[in-house]
């Protein structure tokens, strides 16, 4: 593979990279991977001096493909314990437990917990025109006294696999002396999800560290070619599972999202990283404005993958609102994660 950086030049023509898969996760995670997993090389004087352009830092990034053996997100005390046997909310025991992600064997793709390549589909339209995972053009401003750096970035059509996601009991955390720093997790696992695919086509997004003008850390503003395509999503109820009954799965085969009467979908997101204020610790905040959506869902089997399914399912122009205040209603919507 061979990387270029370009100093001192904008809106140039970046060096080809040869690669066949490459993955959005790598757009935030690319400084961390380590130097044997790729190349960078500097432009020399000869060809700085044949291009033309402004000051400025251009990156093209390709990585041909990105296995996780498993993910574990642990919550370290768990669920209080409350109620009675019966009543909402009851079982918990305040012990730490984890979200999984791994392997479940289903297919040819699905052998890892997750596995992010190209979307090759339809003859590489969903590609950039450079095959790079994505382009990166770097600024520094000086922001009137207040600087910041502005990053765009382009990131190609991904096609993602996703293993069984459930929940397990959180193995200890690892000794200063311990000879790896992994925990996992221990003991029975329940799956809530059999996994899916997901398809993307191409996207971009700007990105503003130190100050943010523009409004918000993160801005969204494109239109994803192709739409988005989730494919095998199955949801698990293990209350059923018994001896010699599999648990219960209301299986999807496929589901597809657009823009209302449209192939493709717009992005339109703003996304904000909220610091300690008073008793509030902080908060990351989604705001979207995307418009109204159509969406297919095609095969839906209850019980089983393979029973008989009932049909498809097709929703047209689902908008949705929130309000900023008391019957106000604004298009959109607003996702606030924080933890607890």
């Amino acid at each position: 593979m061979e990387y270029r950086v370009v100093d001192n030049q904008k809106n140039n023509t970046l060096g080809r990279v040869q690669m066949k898969k490459f993955t959005k996760l790598a757009l935030v995670s690319s400084l961390a991977i380590s130097a044997n997993a790729m190349a960078m090389q500097a432009m020399d004087d000869a060809s700085l001096g044949a291009t033309t352009g402004q000051d400025g830092i251009n990156i093209g990034i390709g990585i041909s493909k990105i296995e996780i053996e498993k993910l574990f997100i642990h919550d370290n005390d768990g669920l209080a314990a409350a109620g009675a046997a019966g009543e909402a909310g009851y079982g918990g025991t305040g012990e730490a437990g984890a979200i999984y992600i791994k392997g479940n064997g289903a297919g040819a793709t699905v052998t890892k917990g997750i596995v992010i390549g190209a979307n090759y589909d339809n003859g590489g339209a969903y590609l950039l025109p450079s095959r790079n995972l994505a382009d990166l053009q770097i600024d520094s401003d000086a922001g009137g006294g207040n600087p910041f750096i502005n990053i765009a970035a382009q990131v190609s059509g991904l096609d993602i696999n996703i293993g069984e996601i459930g929940v397990v009991a959180s193995g200890d955390v690892p000794a200063a002396n311990a000879a790896t720093i992994r925990r996992g997790g221990t003991g029975t696992e329940n799956a809530i999800l059999t996994g899916l695919s997901v398809k993307t086509g191409p996207m971009s997004a700007n990105i503003q560290l130190g100050a943010a003008p523009q409004g918000a850390m993160i801005k969204l503003n494109a239109t994803m070619v192709g739409g988005l395509t989730i494919t095998d999503l199955g949801i698990l109820d293990n209350s059923t599972k018994t001896a010699t009954r599999a648990a219960g799965v209301i299986h999807l085969d496929s589901i597809q999202v657009t823009d209302a009467n449209s192939r493709d979908l717009k992005l339109n997101q703003s996304i904000s990283v909220f610091g300690e204020e008073g008793t509030d610790k902080g908060y990351v905040r989604i705001v979207s404005n995307s418009g109204a959506h159509d969406n297919y869902i095609k095969g839906i089997h209850l019980g089983s993958k393979t029973a008989a399914s009932i049909g498809d399912m097709e929703v047209q122009g689902m908008q949705t609102y929130f309000s900023p205040a008391q019957g106000t209603y604004v298009p959109g919507a607003i996702i606030t994660i924080r933890g607890h």
